[in-house]
């Protein structure tokens, strides 16, 4: 006989592929015990670079209950940005997520309509949407959910779809049946570590953000430093190339979400187009996209800098 918490968890899964999330996994609110010491190291170690943010709200970060009245459960959600085309060689690079509308946008917006559900078709559910934008730990507890393992490279990684996906919440205080970790499928490829440019994974499962492609060409706010010259291989705007030779991607699908669907003249922009960008274009382009988190200066200080090359 099936109980209310397991009848629930069935409903919310259902909903949510209907939404259009590629799965969901839903773990048990609480303190992440694992997670709190290898936070408290990188933070030691400065890999935030100068991202300070990660430094707020620590406890809130490996306690969700802290941020939900209540919480009983976390419904972490992924949702596919593989896409069906890709740049022109001739280009300086983006990373694959940013190809349509800003993802926060999109996943909000289905956030909203999983909760709405819940609250109509379960009762009084009281909960909170989270898309990386707040203290909460996404990968560790989408990983807790079984939604796949973490990898070597840090990133969610599963058997069936790799990694290029959005990792998202739900923290609510309805208690539900319990998904339980699936395994390590790494092995012992070392496939991202060899590949990364600028050898940001300092050891098997760290990555050292500070020396990230996508922090110097996102995050960082002062000038590139000279020592990564030659480094960048064209990334401009974030960095795949972890993803991109990990073996588990061969089995990457293109997703169906039309806001992710590019403008094709990002994918046809070459190297000229982009060193020739105008902030009217830019405007158009790029309205409701991820590259508004550097804004054009970003951009061309990021290309500046790429053809100073020697």
């Amino acid at each position: 006989m099936i109980n209310n918490k397991e009848k629930y968890a069935q409903l919310i899964k259902a909903e949510s592929q209907r939404i259009g999330f590629l799965s969901c996994g839903i773990s048990k609110a609480g303190f992440l015990e694992e997670e709190a010491p290898r936070l408290e190291s990188w933070l030691n170690n400065n890999m935030n670079g100068q991202m300070s943010y990660m430094e707020n709200h620590f406890d809130k970060r490996l306690d969700p209950t802290l941020l939900v009245d209540g919480a009983k459960s976390v419904i972490s959600l992924l949702l596919n940005y593989y896409p069906s085309e890709f740049q022109n060689e001739d280009s300086y690079k983006i990373s694959k997520y940013a190809y349509g509308e800003d993802y926060h946008f999109v996943i909000k917006d289905k956030l909203k309509e999983l909760l709405h559900f819940i609250q109509t078709e379960i009762g009084e559910v009281n909960g909170r949407a989270f898309v990386d934008s707040a203290p909460v730990l996404d990968k560790a507890w989408a990983a807790k959910s079984g939604l796949g393992w973490i990898g070597k490279n840090s990133n969610l990684i599963t058997q069936k779809v790799g990694s290029f996906y959005f990792i998202a919440e739900l923290i609510v205080d309805l208690e539900l049946e319990y998904d339980t970790p699936t395994t390590d499928h790494c092995g012992t490829c070392t496939a991202c570590i060899d590949a990364c440019p600028t050898e940001a994974i300092v050891a098997p499962y760290v990555v050292d953000g500070s020396k990230c492609i996508s922090y110097f060409t996102i995050e960082l706010k002062d000038n590139l430093p000279n020592v990564m010259k030659d480094k960048f291989d064209d990334w401009m705007f974030g960095c795949d190339v972890c993803q991109d030779v990990c073996p588990w991607n061969r089995f990457s699908k293109p997703h169906n979400e039309p806001r992710f669907q590019p403008n094709n003249e990002i994918l046809q922009f070459t190297k000229s187009d982009w060193e020739e960008i105008t902030q009217d274009t830019f405007q158009k382009v790029f309205k409701n996209s991820a590259f508004n988190r550097t804004k054009l200066s970003g951009l061309q200080r990021n290309i500046n800098f790429f053809k100073d090359y020697p």
